[in-house]
């Protein structure tokens, strides 16, 4: 049996996984990264994007993030997630909805750094919806 590393992913309103798994990736700031047992330590913003666990308590599952941090080091991983939901629980007409609002905010933005804020998010969610 493998090495795994420890991973728990807290959202506001609940712990949604605490468990043990092969992998565990993330979108992290600079994109996609994987811990694994042994992994340096690091801490690192994240993005909305996908959470993949790999081979964990439950086989594999996957999770939406709303951005958040993560902290990884030798054996575990620990997400705390602005929002995060399973994807067996995820609905696609709340995504194409949180992608029409920022289209809007997009229009409506009121400086050039707003706008970049902005078009960063409508191009997160943009690449979370190809995935369906």
């Amino acid at each position: 049996m493998a090495d795994k590393i420890h991973f728990d992913l807290v959202s506001p309103e609940r712990l949604l996984i605490s468990e043990d798994a092969e992998m565990v990736t993330v979108p992290g700031a600079d994109g996609y990264f994987g811990a694994m047992a042994g992994h340096e330590p690091l801490i690192s913003t994240l993005r909305p994007g996908m959470i993949d666990v790999k081979n964990g308590e439950d086989g594999d599952e996957r999770y939406f993030i709303r951005g958040g941090f993560a902290e990884v080091n030798a054996t575990n991983i620990t997400v705390l997630a602005e929002e995060a939901i399973p994807m067996a629980e995820f609905d696609i007409a709340v995504l194409d909805q949180r992608i029409k609002d920022l289209e809007e905010d997009l229009v409506a933005a009121k400086d050039d750094a707003e706008r970049a804020r902005i078009n960063d998010n409508l191009n997160d969610m943009r690449l979370v919806r190809a995935a369906f």
